[in-house]
């Protein structure tokens, strides 16, 4: 006979951790044993907690914001892991919409990329910050209370533990207020616009109404540095730093506030930093690339493109940069494959220097 079942995943990108924790809360208000990653899983125990609780809980809601599907595209990007975790077993799966979010945005479609695509098919509900109560009651009554014949799997020991903590930390986290989910709902507009003026207007509300939201200060500094305000970029990365000293985004932005205003010295120990916390990631490798050239560390520049380029074998600014190194180094048969590597992947075009590459490319050749 089917059954239903109250068990949870909530499957959330952090910079909508307010988001995560509301909709927990007013869930397990309502009875429902909910599992999230609200404090951080320790690394070494990450994969089997997370994929553990998703075989052991009978419904899957994701939310899906504007900034939650901005990485899915990269090696190993947990979100994208967890719903297509949950789309292979068969869970329900509900999808929450919030601020900004539409599946037909050119953006967010462009990251619906396999798996994640079938996203599209389900009946998703839209949570708007006004009316949170009723889309919650919504869902419970709807979404949730639904007959089920799926297998669950007994999760281990660890995956026990682990959530046990975790719903004690939910339990003793302060209520969120409507005012923190309307700093999201300003950050979500933020990321949703093009505008670098419009940007720093959005984050500079949800600042407002949130003082300690780093991820605010963060894109705001981004914006800031878009519009060659480096003194107001740098500032911004270094509160976000102040806010989270974990995260290696924030390290690289400061960096390349850093260089921008010839401090390399600093540029360097912030992508270092940066290459510490996340050695995955090609972008602090390129810019301390760029850094160590400046420097007159030529080999050490090398290196670095040579580790951005594994990393991102479609990084045409690397490859660029590299046929530069070469080219200095007369070494002609490797930098004209770079340049040539760099215009395959559009990096021409998108810069217009097309001519100029080729004329590289030509001269060199005369070289060989």
């Amino acid at each position: 006979m089917e059954r239903i079942d109250k068990t949870v995943f909530l499957s959330y990108r952090r910079t909508n951790a307010p988001w995560a924790l509301a909709v927990s809360q007013n869930l397990t208000f309502h009875g429902y044993d909910v599992f999230f990653d609200f404090n951080g899983i320790a690394s070494g125990d990450f994969e089997s907690v997370i994929l553990g609780n998703i075989r052991a809980r009978a419904h899957f809601i994701v939310l899906l914001t504007p900034s939650a599907l901005e990485r899915t595209g990269e090696p190993g990007d947990w979100l994208r892991r967890e719903i297509e975790m949950a789309l292979e077993i068969k869970r329900n799966i509900v999808p929450l919409m919030l601020e900004g979010f539409d599946f037909n945005t050119p953006t967010i479609a462009s990251q619906l990329t396999g798996k994640l695509a079938t996203l599209r098919s389900y009946n998703a509900l839209r949570v708007p910050v006004e009316f949170f109560e009723e889309a919650m009651d919504r869902l419970c009554k709807r979404y949730l209370n639904i007959a089920l014949d799926t297998v669950l799997h007994p999760a281990s020991p660890e995956a026990r533990q682990a959530a046990v903590a975790e719903q004690a930390a939910v339990s003793a986290a302060p209520a969120v207020t409507s005012k923190e989910l309307t700093a999201q709902e300003w950050f979500e507009r933020g990321f949703n616009v093009t505008d670098a003026d419009e940007k720093i207007h959005y984050y500079s509300e949800a600042i407002r109404l949130k003082h300690d939201y780093p991820e605010a200060y963060y894109n705001r500094g981004l914006a800031k540095y878009q519009k060659g305000d480096m003194d107001g970029a740098l500032a911004d990365s270094e509160q976000a730093i102040s806010l989270r000293q974990d995260y290696a985004d924030y390290f690289t932005a400061r960096g390349n506030a850093r260089k921008a205003k010839s401090d390399l010295a600093g540029a360097l120990k912030d992508y270092d930093e940066a290459i510490r916390l996340k050695p995955s990631s090609s972008e602090p490798f390129y810019n301390r690339g760029i850094v160590r050239r400046a420097s007159g560390d030529t080999e050490g520049a090398l290196r670095d493109y040579d580790e951005a380029i594994r990393l991102k074998p479609e990084f045409a600014y690397a490859f660029y940069n590299r046929a530069q190194i070469w080219k200095q180094k007369d070494q002609p048969a490797a930098a004209i494959a770079d340049y040539q590597k760099y215009l395959d992947l559009g990096g021409g075009e998108r810069d217009g220097d097309t001519e100029q590459v080729e004329g590289y490319i030509r001269d060199l050749k005369n070289k060989l």
